[in-house]
């Protein structure tokens, strides 16, 4: 019997085996008081479906239903330890090899400390060596990227110069200074609207209605949108253009050869103004351009201005090299020239 018995457990699927053991188990349930009596019914409804399903034979032994609680309470106590484990590890800080060390932060400030000497001298590509290196070892530091911006404004490279201080304001929007950089980077880019609401930002987080120098670049920003804004409301026909802004050369500049007409003939050579690299070699002349470039009714009130052009005469217009103060060839003195207040004021 005990030979049949073994040979036919052999021939049994694991399946097979498992279904005996629940329906040994639950008979094994009734016997001990797990369940109450009132339960042998249904207990008896579900082994004998068990039974038919799985074709098997239930047996007398109780060492199955046993076999499959402890296997079971073990299953249980692997499991709880295994979630257990898990959130562990969940809550376990996972160190990152990006982190930089004491040693790094240190060597990272040297460097920021060697960029900022650089830029004392303005030797801007050795200041933005520096700071790129310390950013290499400490990187997103707001400080280490608003210094290069600093250092990228100085080189006229805008464009750098905007990425790094948005991205400095992005770590830190408390650092003020990163507010000014990327004010004066998107105004030197031509975004005055971008460039007053940078400044408006850092005078926001400075408190206190804001530094002097903040509160200065948010004006100058905002007198820049206002004059574009109103530029861009104005209909074509109002719109000056290349071909009647007081003498304007292409693109609305104003044509230098006019103004130089009213101090002494044509715009170059002999019998009349000098060459205009020269004179743009002037810093008050150079000065005086820049604000008539940038203003067509200044350039307009100027070239109509007939105080202008008496005083003009009397620096011996007409090309005959003549005339109290001019210079060869009847270019006006221009130290004199820019004494007088109607021309400092430009």
């Amino acid at each position: 019997m005990s030979l049949c018995l073994t040979l036919f457990q052999a021939t049994q699927t694991t399946k097979q085996r498992l279904a005996l053991s629940i329906i040994d188990f639950l008979n094994t349930s009734l016997k001990d008081g797990t369940l109450a009596a009132d339960d042998a019914e249904s207990i008896e409804i579900a082994t004998n479906c068990i039974s038919e399903s799985f074709k098997v034979e239930p047996t007398t032994s109780s060492s199955d239903s046993q076999n499959l609680l402890q296997i079971y309470t073990v299953y249980e106590n692997l499991k709880s330890k295994a979630t257990a484990s898990s959130a562990a590890a969940a809550q376990k800080p996972v160190p990152t090899s990006s982190a930089p060390t004491e040693e790094q932060k240190k060597e990272a400030e040297t460097l920021k400390s060697r960029g900022n000497s650089a830029m004392a001298v303005k030797d801007y590509p050795t200041a933005i060596d520096f700071y790129t290196k310390a950013l290499a070892l400490v990187p997103g530091n707001p400080i280490f990227l608003s210094n290069r911006a600093a250092a990228y404004s100085a080189s006229k490279d805008h464009e750098s110069a905007k990425a790094d201080a948005e991205a400095a304001v992005a770590v830190d929007p408390k650092y003020t200074k990163a507010w000014s950089r990327l004010g004066l980077a998107r105004f030197a880019l031509g975004d005055a609207k971008g460039s007053m609401e940078a400044y408006q930002l850092g005078i926001q987080h400075e408190g206190n209605g804001g530094s002097e120098a903040m509160r200065r670049g948010y004006e100058t920003a905002k007198r820049r949108y206002e004059e574009l804004s109103a530029v861009e409301g104005q209909s074509d026909d109002e719109l000056p253009s290349a071909r009647n802004v007081g003498g304007a050369g292409a693109g609305g500049m104003p044509d230098l050869g006019s103004l130089a007409g009213m101090f002494g003939g044509g715009a170059g050579g002999g019998g009349g103004m000098p060459d205009l690299s020269s004179i743009m070699s002037n810093p008050m002349f150079a000065s005086m351009a820049q604000n008539l470039m940038s203003n067509p009714d200044m350039m307009n009130n100027l070239m109509s201005n007939p105080q202008l052009r008496d005083m003009a005469s009397r620096f011996g217009g007409g090309g005959d090299g003549g005339g109290a103060g001019a210079a060869g060839g009847g270019m006006p003195d221009l130290a004199s020239l820019m004494q007088d207040p109607s021309i400092a004021e430009m």
